[in-house]
């Protein structure tokens, strides 16, 4: 069993549930960094439950994914629309104290439907963060630094097109661990409102 291998099978014996934030901590550990170059491209996410204050919440407002067009144009959050498809929102917008205090009010059905009515205002065309290689639990890899807020998303590499994503908040005790996918498409890439031009997938 090669490296990739045995990384995509305790991934997905993380993600079947009972994990605990150690557990993540010790498998990105043992992973490989990611190279600032691999970043780019659309990417679908889903959260790796570990009984974090954050679990669930992202997913149930609609959360897609991100977008790394190059090292200096990055849409760290894509939210899908009613037609399920993926537009950047301004993270800058999120209201990130409510968020990391009193997620129970953020879960509430209430504060679920107004974040689907305010989403399309709070849609945006401009990047709102950078790729660096910075160093995180004492190897240097690649993150996503987010431009007006004190939030690093920090990556280690599961295989060909996956990584590890561990989100590093200030006042947040553990960082919020989430997977990341590369979307493969022979057509016309786009994040909704930040469209660029097709290249390939």
């Amino acid at each position: 069993m090669t490296g990739e291998e045995a990384a995509g099978r305790r991934l997905l014996e993380l993600a079947a549930g009972g994990a605990t934030g150690g557990d993540v901590l010790v498998f990105a550990d043992g992973l490989p960094p990611v190279r600032a170059a691999d970043l780019v491209g659309r990417w679908r996410g889903s959260e790796l439950p570990t009984g974090h204050r954050l679990d669930g919440l992202l997913a149930s407002c609609g959360w897609y994914g991100k977008d790394v067009v190059d090292a200096e144009t990055v849409h760290p959050l894509l939210f899908a629309d009613r037609a399920g498809m993926p537009r950047p929102v301004d993270p800058a917008l999120a209201p990130l104290g409510l968020l990391r205090d009193r997620t129970w009010l953020a879960r509430t059905r209430a504060a679920r439907a107004a974040f689907a009515g305010l989403r399309p205002l709070l849609s945006t065309r401009r990047p709102a963060a950078r790729v660096r290689e910075v160093r995180h639990r004492g190897v240097l890899t690649a993150a996503i630094v987010y431009d007006r807020l004190p939030v690093i998303d920090a990556f280690r590499r599961i295989g060909d097109g996956t990584v590890l994503g561990l989100m590093d908040l200030r006042g947040m005790p553990e960082p919020f661990p989430f997977v990341l996918r590369r979307e493969v498409s022979a057509g016309r890439r786009t994040s909704g409102p930040a469209g660029r031009s097709p290249r390939p997938g």
